[in-house]
């Protein structure tokens, strides 16, 4: 009965998207205010009748429940309890549950607590919204039913991939949709101040929040996928430009590029049409991105579907909400003025060179991406990687980065320069002496020697900005982009340094046998046979002495799964301050008992954990700016209820 209960919640919270949207559409031709009172309510009846449908997916998870299907399918009464739960959005019908639960919520809580903009604009922004959410529960119902039953009942489920048995997806796929939903939230933000020409500093002050903590979420998201596939898949790497790593970057590039806009619109009332645009662009960079994943046009580890009609449609659905915003665009566009001016050396003026740079950068991505697939749709299969997405990215993030350091010393409308001639000699002072230092210690190696040059110079300039002030007096939007750019720095950093002095050796040891990597020594102790909750693997005992120091003991594994049957590499890491060793075991060389060797690819990659540090930091940034803004804005909105309460007063 709890699968059953589950698809009647989804239904009648269907049946309440399609009430709210109806109801929105007759508020706003004017055929009843009564309606108009209905739709907020209805939204958030909606997202408490999404949460309980998800509720229950993850109750029949936790039994292991195998009369649903999509439990038997991607869960198994052995796994433990974390990856039963995490099941349930580690698949197809159970991340587009989670996505539209999200969505809900998110529209459940705009409907609470959103007071700043006019009612009519906020009832256009619930009728998006419920528009979106009619699509994905349409999806979710006819083509893609999380709690379809199955008959007869199997005696034991097939399992999880491998793969995702991993604390990381108990993290990633969450924080990730929780990203894209708060861009669906911008976009019906856009869409609401297009259909009322509500677009200024107060529209841009209520859907700053949503960008902030969407680009939040996506930043952890990024960040922490990216260590995932760092030491779970056993390549080595950190960023493979994988289609579907690119289906996140791309939601992430266009977020960035919003919230600066935003903050324009909102301190200045500048960049209105560049505004609404870039909200629709970030939730249509989101709606790519679930295509390419959920079309079963890829093949990764993250694609979950592989009936070409869901792909088709999801692409039904990107046409319909896309297309319809950027038509209403094309309508409304002349409608929406231009706002105030201002110089070019000015702080607006930084803000919209580097959003013109990030959206080149998300073109260069995009194209990218989409490239082999098209070529594919002709027979010709094309690889495109690093070679294309390195420079041609450089191209437009090498400028950003050096705007980045004098950007934000410029005061709004209008600056000069001289003003600012100490701080920007400084900059590049670092900078040439960061690039002198690399060409001795990486030549050859042009990115990485750009990277390492540029990142002590933004960091640097990234506290320029604190000179001068009371640090106790500092704002917590001030101290935001402060942390965020020099998480920024960091980043570059350890990208740059991992790129120029990695260390890699595939050998083939016998037991008590040593290989150097770098400063280490690495010697084989032993292989022993291991178990754990539902697999068996060859554990390598490894001693790994640093410079001669006293030896450290890990642990690379070869894992054998049982429920699916599967082969998995599980690599160990030793981190010190300036890298990380990585370990990782492979196959038997040779025969032999006593005699064989064993295969063992080792890598020691300087400084590679600022990377993701630098993405801890940014993302930290975001949250104080977020507390700061939510901070001001009740302020704002206690200071107008006084206001509005001596008037009231006064009047009687």
């Amino acid at each position: 009965m709890i699968a059953e209960a589950g698809l009647a919640a989804l239904w009648l919270a269907a049946a309440l998207a399609l009430l709210q949207f109806g109801s929105g559409v007759a508020a706003l031709r004017g055929e009843g205010s009564p309606l108009a009172a209905l739709v907020r309510p209805v939204a958030v009846v909606q997202g408490a009748l999404a949460l309980l449908a998800f509720a229950a997916l993850l109750l029949v998870f936790a039994q292991t429940d195998l009369s649903v299907k999509l439990v038997a399918l991607n869960s198994h009464s052995a796994k433990p309890m974390m990856y039963k739960i995490a099941g349930a959005w580690g698949n197809h019908e159970g991340s587009m549950l989670l996505w539209v639960t999200v969505m809900g919520l998110a529209g459940s809580f705009v409907a609470l607590v959103e007071r700043r903009l006019p009612e009519r604009t906020m009832i256009a922004t619930l009728l998006g919204q419920a528009f979106v959410s009619l699509g994905f529960y349409a999806f979710l119902l006819f083509a893609s039913n999380p709690f379809e039953r199955l008959n007869p009942v199997p005696p034991e489920g097939q399992g999880l991939n491998p793969l995702l048995q991993d604390p990381g997806l108990a993290f990633h796929p969450p924080t990730l949709y929780l990203g894209y939903v708060g861009l669906s939230i911008a976009f019906s933000f856009a869409v609401g101040a297009l259909i009322t020409r509500e677009v200024g500093p107060a529209f841009a002050r209520a859907m700053r929040p949503w960008v902030l903590g969407a680009w939040i979420f996506l930043t952890l998201g990024i960040t922490a996928g990216s260590y995932w596939a760092y030491y779970e898949l056993g390549w080595g790497g950190w960023w493979f430009w994988d289609p579907v790593e690119n289906a996140s970057l791309m939601p992430w590039l266009a977020a960035t590029a919003l919230l600066h806009s935003c903050s324009v619109l909102a301190a200045r009332n500048a960049l209105r049409a560049w505004t609404v645009m870039l909200g629709v662009v970030a939730f249509s960079m989101s709606m790519v991105g679930t295509f390419l994943v959920r079309s079963g046009i890829l093949t990764s580890v993250h694609a979950f579907a592989v009936d070409p009609k869901r792909g088709t449609f999801i692409l039904a659905l990107l046409a319909i909400y896309i297309g319809g915003a950027l038509t209403l665009f094309a309508f409304r566009a002349a409608t929406v003025t231009e706002g105030e001016r201002f110089a070019v050396t000015s702080r607006e003026s930084a803000l919209v060179f580097n959003n013109v740079m990030l959206t080149g950068t998300l073109g260069i991505v995009l194209m990218g991406t989409l490239y082999p697939l098209v070529t594919e749709a002709f027979g010709e299969r094309v690889s495109v990687g690093p070679p294309y997405f390195n420079p041609m990215s450089a191209v437009f993030v090498v400028p950003m980065l050096l705007v980045l350091t004098v950007g934000p010393l410029l005061r709004w409308r209008r600056d000069q320069l001289a003003r600012v001639r100490l701080p920007m000699l400084i900059a590049a002072g670092v900078a040439l002496t960061g690039l002198a230092v690399a060409i001795s210690l990486a030549p050859g190696k042009v990115l990485p020697i750009i990277g390492l040059a540029l990142a002590p110079a933004v960091a640097v300039a990234s506290l320029l900005p604190l000179r001068g002030r009371k640090l106790r007096q500092v704002k917590l939007p001030l101290w935001g982009m402060v942390i965020a750019h020099f998480g920024i720095a960091v980043a570059l950093l350890g990208m740059a340094a991992e790129g120029a002095f990695t260390t890699e050796r595939l050998v083939a040891l016998r037991v008590g046998e040593s290989t150097p990597v770098g400063p280490w020594q690495i010697r084989l102790a032993r292989i022993e046979p291991v178990a754990g909750p539902n697999w068996t693997a060859l554990e390598a005992t490894l001693e790994a002495s640093y410079a001669g120091a006293a030896p450290i003991v890990t642990h690379p594994q070869a894992r054998m799964f049982w429920a699916p049957v599967q082969n998995t590499a599980e690599s160990a890491l030793l981190t010190r301050w300036n890298g990380q060793l990585y370990t990782v075991l492979g196959d038997k060389a040779d025969g032999g008992a006593n005699g064989g060797r064993w295969q063992l690819r080792l890598w020691w990659k300087p400084l590679v954990t600022l990377i993701w540090i630098g993405g801890a930091l940014i993302a930290l940034g975001g949250l104080l700016a977020l507390l700061g803004r939510v901070a001001s804005d009740l302020r704002r909105l206690v200071a107008s209820d006084k206001i509005a309460f001596r008037r009231q007063r006064q009047g009687r």
